[in-house]
């Protein structure tokens, strides 16, 4: 994961929509961010008041959600579907999309619920982010249950490692 703060993820869409009338300057990540900022014009207000808005805290009995967190689960959502991680993203993401008459903002909307409730998850048991629950949350979205067989968590990949090298005594450097 990245180590990015709050104010530099505000920054970087307000940055990304003061560039929008220089298009060729912006980068690919930053394209895509722009396309999802040009969807949203309800936050476009946030943005071009950007330093009034570094440090608002958003809650849920105010009856508006973060916009930049909204933003940033469609740039993650569109980032997991380009690279298909975890594998099977992109087919619910194509399917949703197809569904929605090729509308990527009602499908991604969809599909953010599952992500958020899978950061939320994890945030509150402290643990890593559960791939399994994710996915089935996501499957469940295009009419599949869950899949068959469980896949290995990034945390429990570290932790298998972890302890096969504790077995060996070898500290992580490989076997003989």
């Amino acid at each position: 994961m990245y180590d990015v703060n709050t104010h530099d993820v505000r920054r970087f869409f307000a940055d990304v929509w003061q560039k929008r009338l220089q298009p060729l300057s912006l980068d690919a990540l930053q394209r895509k961010a722009l396309a999802i900022i040009e969807t949203h014009p309800e936050y476009h207000r946030y943005l071009d008041n950007i330093e009034a808005y570094l440090d608002k805290v958003w809650t849920p009995e105010e009856g508006e959600s973060n916009p930049f967190l909204h933003m940033s689960l469609h740039l993650s959502l569109q980032e997991q579907a380009a690279i298909d991680q975890p594998p099977g993203i992109r087919a619910v993401h194509r399917e949703l999309c197809r569904r929605h008459g090729d509308d990527w903002v009602r499908a991604e909307h969809e599909m953010m619920d599952a992500l958020a409730e899978t950061l939320w998850e994890a945030q509150r048991y402290g643990r890593g982010l559960d791939v399994n629950a994710y996915m089935t949350r996501l499957r469940k979205l295009v009419g599949l249950g869950q899949e068959d067989n469980a896949r290995l968590n990034p945390h429990e990949v570290a932790d298998l490692d972890l302890s096969e090298n504790s077995d060996t005594g070898l500290n992580g450097f490989g076997k003989n």
